[in-house]
């Protein structure tokens, strides 16, 4: 990777993921793609920033000509909960833009890395241990759009050549940027409010678990998938992906150790639930272990101490 583009720059993943990025390939060479919202002056000040529309074709394809990208992490996407609201939306942003990223991938000569997610699998899919290769039947517009984002990777690699990598990821816990609209916004949600609050409504029922993951490990699985060896890359795209599994009663547990007094309520909302309900509890990322060396750093305990000690300062 030389020069590097990143889609949905000011989303919760890549806002993070580009300053890793600049801080191994160098600031020049990794810019941010912003749409509506505005980037951040940590974003301005570190490297250059350019408005991409994935779902513009014309003006994706000047962008990518101007710099001569030769690989493009595309992150732009309508997540779960926003999708349910939005449908047509999510289908255009998550299906048509990621096609049009890759026609000019394929056109321009770039490798492409997309995340999929957990969403991508269903009801009639094993909910525990959810295997790499298994039956795929979602019953959101979101999970919809994943499944056949991967099927669309893949067509590009077999099809055209075009190098197409990606992970499933769980739910996302960060210390820097807020969710936006996602099932798992909640497991982020809880800290902040029990450092500001000391308590906690989650939207989510007792006993829901989830697969999840911090931060630093999922920016860690898309660079080191975009690093490893062609060769040994058996599925390429959609690599399950995990580090924990955790209901919202484990997550309080693990914060009363530090935060005696925290209490949590709930106030299930049933469009979350029902989404939440058709995802694993836990996924089996044997593969990627195999094929590119996938190795998290983080558990419940080590996340928890590292959000509340961060975010305290963050807050004061």
């Amino acid at each position: 990777m030389q020069k590097i583009l990143v889609t949905g720059a000011v989303g919760q993943i890549g806002s993070e993921l580009i300053m890793e990025l600049r801080k191994r390939y160098g600031n020049n060479n990794v810019v941010a793609g912003v749409h509506r919202t505005q980037p951040g002056e940590k974003l301005t000040n570190s490297g250059p920033c350019e408005t991409v529309d994935c779902t513009n074709v014309e003006q994706l394809n000047s962008v990518v000509k101007k710099y001569n990208f030769d690989t493009i992490y595309h992150l732009a996407a309508i997540l779960s909960a926003v999708a349910e609201e939005k449908p047509n939306l999510a289908w255009n942003v998550n299906i048509n833009g990621l096609y049009n990223v890759l026609e000019v991938a394929r056109e321009q000569g770039c490798a492409v890395f997309t995340p999929s997610s957990i969403g991508a699998f269903g009801e009639s899919t094993p909910l525990d241990n959810t295997p790499q290769d298994t039956i795929q039947r979602p019953s959101t517009m979101y999970g919809v759009t994943k499944v056949a984002g991967e099927l669309l990777c893949d067509y590009y690699f077999k099809r055209f050549g075009v190098d197409t990598r990606g992970v499933r990821y769980p739910g996302i816990i960060s210390n820097e940027t807020l969710p936006g609209g996602g099932t798992t916004d909640y497991a982020v949600e809880i800290y902040y409010e029990a450092i500001k609050n000391k308590k906690y409504t989650c939207n989510l029922g007792k006993g829901t678990y989830l697969d999840m993951m911090y931060m630093p490990d999922a920016i860690k699985a898309a660079i080191d998938l975009m690093e490893a060896d062609p060769a040994k890359l058996k599925h390429r795209n959609a690599f399950n992906v995990t580090t924990m599994s955790f209901d919202p009663e484990k997550i309080a547990a693990s914060i009363k150790k530090i935060i005696p007094e925290f209490v949590l309520n709930y106030d299930v909302d049933p469009v979350r639930q029902a989404i939440a309900n058709s995802w694993p509890n836990s996924m089996d990322d044997s593969d990627a272990r195999e094929e590119w060396g996938w190795n998290p750093e983080y558990d419940l305990e080590a996340m928890t101490k590292d959000m509340l000690e961060v975010l305290s300062k963050k807050l004061k």
